[in-house]
């Protein structure tokens, strides 16, 4: 491996994320059987210090998977069920009043919600409305949230991994386009293989699995993040990823005529952001401390999908956003 030229010692720490990657994914594989994919693309959200929405039907072990990640970073972990009549303040708190000992008066007294934790599951946040879905938006922004003109900061580090279920749609609220651009990735969860899911049936009607145990801590953590941030990316790389981007926009000048019918709205730069520092992250958990174009494809998708508005004329050709990335990544190449 080497070296990391913006700070001495970076090499060494890139290798302990990588020993560290490993056990994770051990310690995970206790309770969860497949899906390591998806344990990537969480991981990299997790390193870039951004957020994920897990999209996929029920019983693919989402909350599972997020409180056993959590488990093993010795992290805090609260879940919230989205429902209709879901209140923000059901997220955030609230200030009650309460009495005071000491001058029998009445005080203000602030009583945080379950967003006040390291890891929140927002699961299928499209059942709430829109009022409620926009309580996350200053904490996934920000790392804090305003109740009653006073600011109140959020632990650190903290995630969103938000679930969201494909194919109900009656009683859902979709999620507006500034929302779902403060997700880092859209993360696709599929059913499992014919042998992974013997093992599961196996598993999971069998004895109790092994107690999961905790790899890093939070400190750790942060550590692994900074050194994301640090990781050197050059002109060339930076511009790949920018041409990328824009060329999912249908007024911009490297659109192609079919990114003209089937894009109604394409990414913003938040896109690029997102392909940036998720590269970095992907690369240090592969063991190389330089981004790739292949870093770049395999995070194309989860990082455009949702924020890629498609047209009637993509409906009627059958192309889902998907579809419009992989004719991007195709015209580029």
């Amino acid at each position: 491996m080497s070296a990391i030229p913006e700070r001495e010692g970076d090499v060494a720490l890139a290798e302990q994320l990588a020993v560290a990657r490993a056990r994770i994914e051990a310690e995970v594989a206790k309770v969860v059987i497949g899906q390591n994919d998806v344990l990537e693309q969480i991981f990299v959200t997790i390193l870039s210090g951004g957020h994920a929405l897990l999209v996929g039907v029920p019983g693919l072990a989402k909350t599972l998977l997020v409180d056993s990640i959590a488990r093993t970073l010795s992290l805090g972990f609260d879940r919230v069920q989205f429902t209709p009549d879901l209140m923000p303040s059901d997220i955030t708190g609230t200030d009650v009043l309460e009495d005071d000992p000491a001058t029998g008066r009445k005080r203000k007294v602030f009583l945080p919600g379950p967003i006040f934790t390291n890891i929140l599951l927002a699961d299928e946040v499209n059942r709430t409305p829109p009022r409620t879905q926009a309580a996350l938006l200053q904490a996934m922004q920000e790392r804090r949230v305003t109740i009653g003109g006073t600011t109140h900061a959020i632990p650190h580090p903290f995630f969103v991994l938000a679930t969201q279920n494909p194919i109900e749609q009656e009683g859902t609220y979709p999620l507006p386009e500034a929302q779902l651009d403060r997700f880092l990735l859209e993360i696709r969860i599929d059913y499992p293989t014919r042998e992974e899911e013997a093992r599961i049936a196996r598993a999971t009607t069998g004895a109790p699995p092994p107690e999961i145990e905790a790899v890093i801590d939070g400190p750790t953590l942060e550590s692994f993040q900074a050194l994301v941030r640090r990781v050197p990316v050059s002109e060339s790389f930076v511009s790949d990823a920018v041409d990328l981007v824009r060329r999912t926009r249908p007024a911009g000048e490297s659109a192609t005529d079919e990114i003209r019918s089937w894009v109604g709205w394409g990414a913003g730069p938040r896109a690029t952001q997102a392909l940036v520092i998720g590269a970095k992250a992907r690369a240090l958990l592969s063991g190389r401390v330089t981004p790739s174009t292949e870093d770049l494809h395999a995070l194309a998708a989860p990082v455009l999908r949702h924020r890629i508005v498609t047209s009637y004329a993509a409906e009627v050709d059958e192309i889902d956003a998907d579809g419009v990335v992989d004719h991007v990544l195709r015209a580029s190449t």
